[in-house]
C-alpha cells in the first residue's frame, strides 16, 4: 500500500512524522482527483462511489484516481502474471485454487501459526489483501516451482552435504578480516606473539563490523556453508591454533580455533525426508527467480501505460505480452479492486478539506505549496552551497523514498498540509509552554530502576521485599522476575531517566521527591503499578533560556500546530455527512457537533499532553554556528 506522509516538520523526531499521518489525515491525503490517463470511452455511465456533504465522488472519478496512482504498479504485475500463465500453458502446468489453499495451509503449518492468523500477518507485514496474496504471491510461486519440475529433486550427494552442514561437526572460532594481504600478514604476526589479544585486535582492526563488535566471534563454522578454502583452514586447526591468512574474494581472514564441537547424534535416514523438503524449498526460490528472469527476457512486451511515447493500436490498450493484450479497463478494474477503498478515503479527505477552505474563503495557492516545499527541504537539511533550500534534490529524494511521482507528492502531501495549516490558523505559544519545554529538554532527570506490575496486590508484595533491601541489585532481580514491562524486565529495571513535565505528573512528582538510594511508594499509572529506586540525578545542560528561546518557540509551535491540525481534521470528519457506497457505510454528523468551520474548544487529551512534553529533538544551528546546543542526554552521567 502506498504510504501517505505529512510533510516533514523540523525539530521533531522523524518517526513522529509518520504517526501524524494517521492522526491528521486518517492515513490518506488527497485534493486533486485528475487522472493522467484519459478515461476509456467504453466505460459505463458514472455512478456515485461516495457522497460527502452533498458532493458526489463518482465511480469513474475513483477509478481514474486509482489508475493514476497505481496503474504503473498494477500493469507491471499483470504483465508478469501473463508471462507465467503463458509459460504454464506451453508446458501443460496447471495451478488450481485447491493448490493455492494447500500451499497457504502448508506455510502456516511450517511456521506453526493458524491459517487465519497467518493471512492476517501477511496482510499486515506486506500490505496486501488476501486476494492479492493468493494471486500475486502464492500462485506465481507454485507455478514457477512446477515449471522448474525435476530440477528440484535432490541427489543423494546433495542431501549428504546438507546433512553434514546441519548436523555435522563444527568449529568454534574468532576471525579478523582485513582488506589487504599485507595488513593481514602483519596482524597475524602480532596475534601469534600474543594469542590472548586476538579478540582485542579483532575489535580494533577487523573490517567486518559484525564479528569485530563481539571480539571476532562468529557462528560455528560448518561444512558446505561457504568458501571451501575458509572451511578447510578452520577444520584443520587445533584448539587455540591460529590459521594462516585465508583469502576469500577480496578479503583476507585470520582464524583462531576456540574449540571443536562434535556432530549431532542424528541418523541420516531419520531426517532425509525433511532435508529433501528444505532442499526443494531453497532450490525452488533460486530456480524460480532464474526461470522467471529467462521468461521475462524472452517475452515480447509492449507497455504503453508506462511509456507515454508509446502508442498502440487501441486507445484502451495498456500493454501487450507476446501478442496477448492487457486493456486499460482491466488495469483500472484491478486498481479499484485492490486500492479502491484506500483511494476513496483519500478523495473523501480531499473533499472535506476543499469544503472547509471554501467556508472560510481560504485558498491554497501555488506560492503556498512552493513555500511549504522549500521549508521542508530546509528543515531536513537540504541546502545549496549558498545556504538556500535545495528544492530539486529534496523533491528527488522524497519521490524516491515514497515511491511516488513528484506530482502526487505535491498534491497528496504538500497541498493538504498547507490547507490544514491555513484552516487551523495561528497557534499561541505561551511563556509557560516555553518554560516547561526548557526544563524538560535541558533540566535534570531522575535515573531510576523500576518494577512494573499489573495489579496492586502483587505490587504490595514486591514493594515489601524491596523495602527490606533497596539496592539496584535487588530491584534488578525483582524487575527480572516480576515486571510486566518486557523492556525494563530485560534490562533489569533500567528505564530512561525521568524528566519534568513528562505528561505523567504522578510519576514525576514521586520520582523528583526521592533522594539517591531511596525507594518510592507504589505509583499507579493507568492500569499499571510502579515501584522506583532512585539512583541519582543527571546534570542539567549548561545553557541559558535566551540562547535557545527561538528554537524552543519553533519546536513548541510545531507541536501545538500538529495537535490542532489533528483535532481540526477529526472535528471535520465527525461533523460531516458521508455515504460510502463502495464500503457500504453511511455516517451522519454527530448531533452535538455543529457543522461550523471553526472547531469548538476541548480539553487537551493525554496523548496531546505526551506530545507536548517530548523534549526538543536537537539543535538545528549550522555547523559553523558559534554554539550548538543539544538536549540533555539519557546517557548523561549522574551528578557526583
Amino acid at each position: 500500500m502506498q504510504r501517505f506522509m505529512l510533510l516533514a516538520l523540523p525539530s521533531v523526531a522523524q518517526e513522529s512524522i509518520h504517526r501524524i499521518v494517521l492522526i491528521i489525515l486518517l492515513s490518506f491525503c488527497c485534493l486533486v482527483h485528475a487522472s493522467a490517463i484519459e478515461p476509456s470511452t467504453d466505460l459505463p455511465s458514472a455512478k456515485p462511489a461516495a457522497i460527502v456533504n452533498g458532493t458526489n465522488i463518482s465511480d469513474v472519478e475513483l477509478a481514474d484516481a486509482c489508475l493514476a496512482r497505481y496503474g504503473s504498479l498494477v500493469v507491471g504485475a499483470l504483465i508478469n502474471k501473463v508471462i507465467i500463465e503463458q509459460a504454464c500453458e506451453r508446458n501443460g502446468v496447471a495451478v488450481t485454487t485447491a493448490d493455492v489453499d494447500n500451499e497457504i495451509n502448508e506455510m502456516s503449518r511450517r511456521f506453526n501459526v493458524p491459517r487465519d492468523k497467518w493471512i492476517a500477518l501477511i496482510q499486515r507485514e506486506r500490505g496486501v489483501t488476501e486476494k492479492q496474496y493468493r494471486e500475486d504471491i502464492v500462485w506465481p510461486m507454485i507455478a514457477l516451482r512446477r515449471l522448474a519440475k525435476g530440477s528440484l529433486e535432490p541427489t543423494d550427494e546433495q542431501l549428504s552435504k546438507q546433512f553434514q552442514n546441519q548436523y555435522g561437526p563444527t568449529v568454534k572460532a574468532r576471525i579478523i578480516v582485513l582488506g589487504s594481504q599485507k595488513d593481514a600478514e602483519e596482524t597475524r604476526t602480532d596475534v601469534l606473539q600474543d594469542p590472548d589479544s586476538f579478540g582485542i585486535v579483532a575489535r580494533e582492526k577487523s573490517v567486518d563490523i559484525g564479528s569485530a563488535s563481539v571480539g571476532g566471534w562468529v557462528q560455528p563454522i560448518r561444512h558446505f556453508s561457504g568458501s571451501p578454502e575458509f572451511e578447510s583452514a578452520a577444520f584443520a586447526l587445533s584448539d587455540s591454533e591460529i590459521s594462516k591468512v585465508v583469502q576469500v574474494a577480496d578479503q583476507f581472514i585470520i582464524i583462531k580455533c576456540e574449540g571443536h564441537l562434535p556432530a549431532s547424534e542424528v541418523k541420516f535416514a531419520d531426517v532425509r525426508s525433511r532435508l529433501a523438503e528444505v532442499f526443494r524449498e531453497k532450490q525452488s526460490r533460486v530456480l524460480s527467480g532464474k526461470i522467471f528472469g529467462k521468461l521475462q527476457s524472452e517475452a515480447a512486451i509492449e507497455n504503453a501505460l508506462n511509456n507515454s511515447g508509446k502508442v498502440l493500436q487501441s486507445p484502451n490498450l495498456a500493454a501487450r505480452v507476446n501478442g496477448r493484450p492487457i486493456t486499460i479497463s482491466e488495469v483500472r478494474a484491478v486498481c479499484v479492486e485492490r486500492y479502491g477503498e484506500d483511494v476513496l478515503q483519500a478523495l473523501l479527505t480531499g473533499v472535506l478539506l476543499n469544503q472547509a477552505l471554501a467556508r472560510q474563503e481560504l485558498v491554497v495557492s501555488q506560492e503556498d505549496v512552493e513555500g511549504e516545499v522549500a521549508r521542508a527541504a530546509e528543515s531536513m537539511g537540504y541546502q545549496t552551497p549558498e545556504g538556500k533550500p535545495d528544492v530539486p534534490t529534496w523533491l528527488e529524494q522524497i519521490s524516491k523514498e515514497n515511491k511516488q511521482s513528484i506530482e502526487f507528492y505535491l498534491t497528496d502531501i504538500v497541498r493538504p498540509t498547507v490547507a490544514l495549516k491555513k484552516l487551523v490558523g495561528p497557534v499561541p505559544v505561551t511563556q509557560d509552554d516555553l518554560d516547561k519545554s526548557f526544563t524538560a529538554t535541558f533540566g535534570p532527570r531522575v535515573r531510576c530502576r523500576a518494577v512494573v506490575l499489573d495489579n496492586q496486590r502483587r505490587a504490595q508484595e514486591v514493594w515489601q521485599i524491596a523495602r527490606k533491601n533497596p539496592t539496584p541489585e535487588i530491584i534488578g532481580n525483582l524487575a527480572e522476575q516480576y515486571s510486566v514491562d518486557p523492556t525494563s524486565k530485560a534490562l533489569r529495571g533500567e528505564v530512561p531517566p525521568i524528566q519534568k513535565h513528562s505528561g505523567q505528573p504522578a510519576l514525576e512528582r514521586e520520582a523528583f521527591a526521592l533522594k539517591a538510594g531511596e525507594l518510592s511508594g507504589i505509583i499507579q499509572i493507568a492500569d499499571r503499578f510502579m515501584i522506583l529506586l532512585c539512583e541519582g540525578y543527571t546534570k542539567p545542560v549548561e545553557v541559558t533560556f535566551d540562547e535557545v528561546r527561538e528554537e524552543l518557540h519553533r519546536d513548541m509551535f510545531e507541536k501545538k500546530q500538529r495537535i490542532e491540525m489533528a483535532r481540526y481534521f477529526t472535528h471535520l470528519r465527525e461533523s460531516a455527512s458521508i455515504d460510502n457506497f463502495l464500503a457500504g457505510t453511511s455516517q451522519s454528523p454527530k448531533s452535538n457537533i455543529p457543522a461550523a468551520s471553526k472547531m469548538p474548544p476541548s480539553t487537551i487529551t493525554q496523548r496531546e499532553t505526551n506530545e507536548l512534553s517530548k523534549p526538543r529533538a536537537g539543535s538545528r544551528a549550522g555547523e559553523n554556528s558559534p554554539r550548538r546546543v543539544s538536549p540533555a542526554s539519557f546517557d548523561e552521567p549522574l551528578v557526583k
